[in-house]
């Protein structure tokens, strides 16, 4: 949304003949320079214009990997892990050109450990495809960032998602991983103990580095058990600082809740002429509960106590698998029924997360904001972790919106930041919140993660120009 986002892509040098050579000795048919794959890869749902790598690689192991890895080195071409290109800020964008490297081969199953509660992974694998291929061993994996991502692009982005204010996120849920390093070699982190305190964390290192420090080719994951009961629970509310409070006061008793949704009145009703629904088109917070019979029925009952305290109204359980379903399905699909509120126009989605305490305030704010610039707008929010996103649906050709657009963002994480929160919960940095990450940690932090990716990748190949600047300021 910055003026990044309009610019043309930066100048490049065309992929060098050998190495494209030696690519498709190497992967054959897995290896395509077609205008319609590299469109695909160098385009997500961020603000930017489509940038488009010089050639698209499917990797199906790890050595592989490390073989494309070498291959890039040797001729100092950017490299760009590319997983399920689901993500929101441009992290999957070539602005340099060079190799979109695609894992999505890379999708099978190495390992259950059933009774250690964990499972190993290739990056390739898809959180939906994990959960069906465990689904008869009574457990679950479950960082639930709404769109069917792969896990190593989940480690990557250090994902979360609905279930975050329960089972917490990536970083939580990760024990250790497989790594192609700059230089191509492959270095293992972690084990399956459940926590070790045997030199630097390099697992937690990676998880968040956006394909900058390394490329995630195997996760091992936490797997949590199923449930034995689970029940759903919509209520809506007069205001948004009631939602808000009513969340705030549900965790400061202790209520367990495993995940808990605010939409704003604009996102009720889209989803409600997108799913034929007929829920009271005000700000509205979707509950889900996870336990004993008994437990479950505990947990409804002491929310609905306490939402009825804060003005909550039209309580209303689902506690059959369909109605659920259904219910959570209209959350996952908001994005889509967002877009039928002006159809045809572009959908800038970002996000930013405060402490709890503030995120009624910041919630109502921005949403002044979107109003006093007329935008076309929905707040989603995984309120129990104080993080929320902001929907804007705008015309990318009309520079004035464009601008308004961003004006928002811009306002939302300074504002975000002055709570002492952060200017992205779950969506990265990538490119578009590289100026915020300046703003959130200061000069010094950034000097040290610049250090690390000048160690890490001292020929800079790996996602060149996310997170951090190469150059320091000044130079």
């Amino acid at each position: 949304m910055n003026h990044a986002a309009t610019t043309p892509q930066a100048a490049q040098a065309a992929l060098p003949a050998a190495m494209l050579q030696a690519l498709q000795s190497l992967l054959a048919d897995r290896c395509s320079t077609s205008q319609a794959l590299r469109a695909q890869h160098g385009a997500d749902e961020s603000a930017y214009d489509a940038m488009l790598p010089d050639v698209v690689a499917y990797a199906q192991s790890t050595e592989e990997v490390a073989a494309i890895v070498q291959l890039c080195r040797h001729y100092d071409v950017p490299l760009i892990p590319y997983g399920a290109g689901t993500s929101l800020e441009g992290h999957v964008l070539a602005p340099y050109g060079g190799v979109s490297l695609d894992l999505s081969q890379m999708n099978s199953m190495l390992a259950l450990h059933a009774q250690d509660l964990t499972a190993t992974v290739q990056a390739g694998v898809t959180r939906k495809q994990l959960n069906l291929e465990i689904r008869d061993s009574g457990l679950f994996f479950p960082i639930d960032p709404g769109a069917d991502a792969t896990v190593g692009g989940m480690a990557a982005t250090r994902a979360s998602g609905t279930n975050a204010v329960r089972y917490g996120t990536m970083r939580d849920n990760v024990l250790a991983l497989t790594v192609v390093t700059a230089d191509g070699r492959i270095v293992k982190t972690g084990t399956r103990a459940k926590k070790s305190a045997a030199g630097y964390d390099l697992t937690r290192l990676f998880v968040g580095s956006e394909g900058t420090l390394g490329v995630i080719t195997e996760v091992t994951v936490r797997l949590h058990p199923l449930p034995e009961a689970i029940s759903a629970a919509v209520c809506s509310f007069p205001e948004n600082s009631a939602a808000v409070n009513c969340v705030i006061e549900c965790i400061q008793l202790g209520v367990p809740l495993a995940r808990v949704e605010f939409l704003d009145a604009n996102g009720v009703r889209a989803i409600n002429a997108y799913e034929s629904l007929s829920l009271p088109e005000k700000p509205l917070l979707l509950f889900e509960f996870h336990g004993s019979r008994h437990g479950v029925q505990e947990q409804a009952e002491i929310v609905q106590e306490i939402a009825a305290s804060h003005g909550g109204a039209d309580f209303d359980w689902a506690t059959r698998p369909e109605d659920r379903s259904r219910l959570w399905a209209a959350r996952h699909n908001a994005y889509f029924a967002l877009l039928q509120l002006r159809p045809g126009a572009r959908a800038i989605t970002t996000d930013c997360c405060v402490p709890i305490s503030r995120l009624a305030e910041c919630i109502d704010e921005t949403q002044i904001d979107c109003e006093n610039h007329q935008i076309t707008y929905s707040i989603i929010g995984h309120v129990g972790d104080g993080n929320f996103h902001v929907l804007m649906l705008v015309d990318n050709a009309d520079a004035a919106e464009m601008a308004a657009a961003e004006a928002v963002n811009q306002r939302m994480v300074t504002r975000a930041l002055a709570m002492d929160g952060t200017c992205t919960g779950e969506h990265g940095v990538g490119l578009h919140k590289m100026a915020f990450l300046i703003e959130e940690h200061g000069s010094v932090a950034i000097h040290l993660m610049r250090v690390l990716k000048h160690a890490f990748d001292p020929d800079n190949i790996l996602n060149p120009g996310k997170i951090i600047a190469w150059d320091e300021p000044d130079s």
